[in-house]
């Protein structure tokens, strides 16, 4: 008999080319202009956490901003009178006063918070659209609406994707939490190179700017220099700092990823994926 999953990423909003999604490559087209909305079901949504009665952990992230969904706030609710556990991923755009308090009522747990860069000239060159000084005045909401509530469980974290632009302000982004009193920065490399043969043609807009911005050994030297600054400024500040590895992971014999033991990872539409790598359907699914 399989084991159900203990943890499961749903995507609530698809890849949609509106004004706030703010990716700088648009390679799935979901949304307008080129359908309906692609907002996940809220029937849909519920059948599946209903299906799982001993899930442990939702996370509600995917290739959309989640807060763009009507119903985000009543997912987050839904799960977590359950007793599961339930993080999101927010670039903070849409963030108002009511949606910080619903941040605190709901239920959420932890709110990882997207923040590529630690300038407004770094950070709007890679978020199309995105207005730095917007997010840090929406992180003070959120930050506020947690202290006024007492909820001290609930954790906000920032999250930032390394990349060429942006690696020499890796230690100014240790700063900037410790500044607003956030206690953890977690920082990954681009994660895939969908460099595979059969890939899309619509993903190859992709591919070239990941080529353009992936780090690798020939970035080495400027890694080790602002990874060790970054590690530095961190405990100097007391900050728990996550960093990508400067070499990849030994391969084992027989060794293979277990997500899909551990966990799931569903579409919008439900299409049920091999783990958040694969990150669309068209690539690969289950089902």
């Amino acid at each position: 008999m399989m084991e159900l999953p203990d943890f499961i990423q749903i995507e609530p909003v698809g890849q949609c080319n509106l004004r706030c999604q703010m990716c700088p490559v648009q390679f799935r087209p979901d949304g307008p202009p080129h359908g309906p909305l692609a907002f996940m079901a809220f029937e849909l949504f519920t059948r599946l956490i209903d299906e799982l009665p001993d899930l442990r952990e939702l996370r509600l992230q995917g290739l959309g901003e989640p807060m763009m969904h009507p119903r985000f706030f009543d997912m987050v609710s839904y799960a977590a009178r359950r007793g599961i556990e339930v993080n999101a991923n927010s670039n903070l755009t849409l963030l108002s006063e009511r949606r910080a308090r619903q941040c605190i009522d709901s239920g959420l747990s932890q709110l990882h918070v997207s923040l590529d860069g630690a300038s407004a000239a770094t950070y709007e060159h890679i978020r199309r659209n995105g207005r730095f000084a917007r997010v840090v005045r929406n992180l003070e909401r959120l930050l506020a609406a947690r202290a006024k509530a007492g909820r001290d469980a609930f954790q906000v974290d920032l999250v930032a994707v390394a990349m060429r632009q942006n690696l020499a302000e890796l230690p100014r982004l240790v700063e900037f939490a410790h500044r607003y009193g956030i206690g953890a920065v977690s920082v990954q490399n681009l994660c895939h190179d969908f460099a595979e043969a059969s890939l899309p043609s619509q993903y190859r807009p992709m591919r070239e700017f990941i080529d353009r911005e992936m780090l690798d050994s020939s970035d080495r030297d400027a890694m080790e220099h602002y990874f060790g600054a970054a590690r530095e400024t961190a405990s100097r500040l007391g900050i728990e700092l996550r960093l990508p590895r400067l070499e990849p992971r030994a391969q084992t014999a027989g060794r293979r990823c277990d997500w899909p033991w551990r966990g799931a990872y569903v579409s919008y539409r439900g299409e049920a994926m091999p783990c958040c790598m694969v990150a669309t359907p068209d690539r690969a699914k289950l089902g």
